[in-house]
């Protein structure tokens, strides 16, 4: 082995095979010529940059962003909770319209004709009568969406009448009547029953419903009152 000793002072050491150092970045800035290397390496570190401030944005707008995303999925909870108790309340409102429907339906007609008959007897007035006391026929309606509109129940009333005065009484309770409405009269005419002359006549009308009939009449007590 041979060691090289330098004994001139000032001399610069010469770096050995084993050293380490710095590279000289002003050296190797020069031997770079060619320009779309520089470019590149340019290019190269605007990217960097830009990326670099593009994230730095990014993540500072997703941190304000963070709560309001929380308030808004807490808020997205809650409306779904009260449609789905909303949606609960109707599906039980509707069963029991439904219900409410059906025993109308059941109920509704049950005192019908007997409560039109002691209507029509309570509106009669002396040397009145009744022949007959028959039903009009009406069809139901159907709308355009498919819902049926139950038919108006609708009666002709065929009677005699001793003298004009008591036809027109009897016309007149009957229009009175809150159950009643578009009653109404073809006329009178002479008959002879029983070896005598009295008044035929044929009056219609409609009854109505007890939920409509008293929106458009007189207080409840009145309707004991008529006739009387």
């Amino acid at each position: 082995m041979r060691i090289s000793i330098n004994l001139l002072p000032g001399a610069k050491k010469k770096a050995g095979g084993a050293g380490l150092g710095m590279p000289d970045f002003a050296a190797l800035g020069a031997q770079i010529k060619d320009p779309l290397l520089i470019s590149a390496v340019l290019a190269w570190v605007v990217g960097i940059s830009v990326v670099g401030w593009v994230w730095y944005i990014q993540t500072s707008a997703l941190g304000e962003l963070r709560p309001v995303l929380l308030d808004t999925q807490n808020e997205s909870r809650r409306f779904g909770q009260m449609i789905v108790q909303k949606d609960r309340q109707t599906a039980l409102r509707d069963s029991l319209v439904s219900e409410l429907n059906a025993i109308r339906g059941i109920d509704g007609d049950r005192f019908v004709w007997p409560h039109i008959m002691e209507e029509v007897t309570r509106a009669l007035p002396e040397f009145t009568w009744m022949v007959g006391l028959d039903a009009v026929t009406v069809q139901d309606q159907i709308l355009d969406d498919g819902t049926v509109v139950a038919a108006p129940i609708q009666f002709t009333i065929d009677g005699r009448a001793s003298n004009i005065q008591s036809f027109t009484r009897f016309m007149t309770r009957l229009q009175d009547s809150p159950w009643f409405t578009n009653v109404s009269t073809t006329g009178t005419n002479t008959v002879i029953e029983s070896d005598r002359t009295v008044r035929a006549f044929e009056i219609t009308g409609t009854y109505l419903v007890a939920d409509s009939a008293f929106i458009r009449t007189r207080p409840v007590t009145e309707m004991f009152v008529e006739g009387g």
